[in-house]
């Protein structure tokens, strides 16, 4: 009887747990990502970009958002857009320009692609994490 009872609540969470486990995906980057859209320019990977005058140093931040009807590509790239505006508000916050150089991770998977980013995904939440270097690039 004990037996069968471990047994069981073992088949219960096995069950409960089914599901729940985080996929980490390599996701296209959206044709705009990068674009100010009247904001601080943010380049990916090694993305070209102007020269710079001034290295004002590396931030990092990450975004987790919860997931709502939306499939999970969709999920991750609302999570780097609320990434890479924190990454725009640090550039305003420090007189940078740009940030460059960004790459993406999400725990030990990291990207420094400009094509692609890193993104945790899972039936409840997105996540991701940014870093990039702010700088002053020079004017055209």
């Amino acid at each position: 009887m004990k037996k069968r009872f471990v047994l069981g609540a073992l088949a219960v969470v096995v069950l409960t747990q089914a599901g729940c486990a985080t996929d980490v995906k390599s996701v296209p980057l959206a044709a705009a990502a990068g674009q100010s859209r009247g904001g601080v320019p943010v380049y990916f990977g090694q993305q070209d970009h102007p020269p710079v005058t001034a290295n004002l140093g590396e931030v990092s931040y990450s975004a987790r958002i919860a997931r709502k009807v939306s499939s999970p590509d969709d999920a991750c790239h609302e999570a780097l857009a609320e990434a890479v505006q924190k990454l725009r508000a640090a550039a305003h916050e420090r007189n940078a320009n740009a940030v460059i150089d960004v790459s993406t991770r999400f725990h030990s998977t990291k990207t420094d692609s400009s094509t692609d980013f890193t993104c945790g995904v899972s039936p409840s939440a997105a996540a991701v994490a940014v870093s990039g270097q702010l700088v002053v690039l020079q004017a055209n």
